[in-house]
């Protein structure tokens, strides 16, 4: 029987005829021990990754093969964007395994912010997606929040049997399991981290005592987020890294905010009000005229509403428009790219490149 071996950063079987392929090594690096791929020595290096072939499809069938499995389940939720963080068939891919919903990326938002009221509308999103999680708990796996308590949940939970951690690309999955794993066996960053859609590419096993493992899931690639309609290079731009600083505007009904050039917010009817944005600080806002504001964006898009730089302008080329009538203060939540907290009783219109995931929940922060 040939022994198949797997890079330890991403998890994909080591291969050394196809370059452009998932684990690709030279011959001569095949059998040695804790061996990681070109691709994971070019992301921990250089911070970049060459393209792999690898379709959603491929994705779904590895966690599908947990189903059968004996363990539990953390499901990971980024807290800068709930919706995006959601997984197809979640319920089919565990079968009656316990979950643990673990929010992550606290350290992101305001200090102000009421957590209890956080995790619940988590708790509630879950629910209207049919998923039930035994436990609920808000972490940040980067700054170490809460971990200790998160750990005691997993042994409480797992008995000693496996855990998987599931969740889509962007998370901090792979964050967490490493800072799980120096907790629970003092190696440090045992998988490849990167904020480039599709890190991990297979199951990943790592043992934490003789009978019990760590298994790291491919992040599931998840269309409606805005990850997918700009370059690698500007993920950083606008995946924020740091407490978030609202910026708020008090806008007149007829007035437009672009958020850089992958989002506009029209107030179309209602008393003046305040619009507070929780986005990344590198991410450029405006405020104009509702009745300028299409000819704004097509002399603006890629100077005053840059960074990031896009190809086309795509809020006037291949956008849809999503209108709310707010009952009360609600957050408007735009896939991987920000939230605008806006006061109860208005009419709003929400541009966005096609495809990108827009919702409207009450509002986790304070009256502005």
């Amino acid at each position: 029987m040939v022994t198949m071996y797997k890079c330890i950063g991403c998890g994909a079987t080591l291969q050394s005829e196809d370059k452009t392929a998932p684990g690709f090594v030279p011959a001569s690096r095949l059998t040695e021990e804790d061996v990681i791929c070109q691709r994971c020595f070019r992301l921990k290096n250089y911070n970049e990754t060459p393209d792999v072939m690898m379709e959603s499809g491929e994705f779904m069938a590895m966690l599908n093969s947990i189903y059968e499995k004996e363990g539990i389940v953390l499901k990971i939720i980024d807290v800068f964007d709930f919706k995006g963080s959601l997984i197809p068939s979640f319920n089919r891919i565990v079968g009656n395994k316990r979950v643990i919903a673990v929010i992550n990326k606290i350290d992101l938002l305001p200090k102000s912010t009421n957590m209890n009221r956080v995790i619940s509308r988590a708790k509630k999103m879950l629910a209207d997606e049919g998923i039930t999680a035994n436990e609920t708990i808000a972490i940040s796996a980067i700054k170490g929040h809460n971990l200790d308590q998160l750990l005691n949940l997993v042994r409480k939970e797992a008995k000693g049997q496996d855990i998987y951690i599931v969740g889509t690309t962007n998370v901090g999955k792979s964050t967490l399991i490493n800072k799980l794993i120096e907790d629970s066996t003092g190696e440090k960053d045992v998988i490849t981290t990167s904020n480039i859609p599709g890190t991990t590419l297979g199951l990943i096993d790592i043992p934490i005592s003789e009978t019990q493992s760590f298994i790291d899931t491919p992040g599931v690639v998840v269309d409606s987020q805005i990850a997918h309609f700009i370059s690698p290079k500007d993920l950083k731009v606008i995946m924020p890294k740091k407490e978030i600083k609202p910026k708020t505007f008090q806008l007149n009904e007829g007035q437009t905010l672009f958020i850089s050039a992958l989002a506009r917010v029209d107030f179309v009817k209602g008393e003046r009000s305040s619009f507070t944005v929780y986005a990344s600080d590198k991410i450029k806002i405006h405020r104009t005229k509702t009745e300028t504001a299409t000819d704004f964006y097509g002399k603006h898009y890629n100077t005053l509403l840059a960074p990031p730089e896009i190809e086309h302008p795509v809020l006037t080329l291949d956008a849809e428009t999503v209108s709310f009538r707010t009952t009360e203060r609600s957050d408007v939540l735009i896939s991987g790219l920000t939230f605008v907290s806006v006061d109860e009783d208005v009419q709003i219109d929400v541009t966005v490149p096609k495809g990108v995931e827009v919702s409207l929940r009450p509002s986790v922060f304070k009256g502005v």
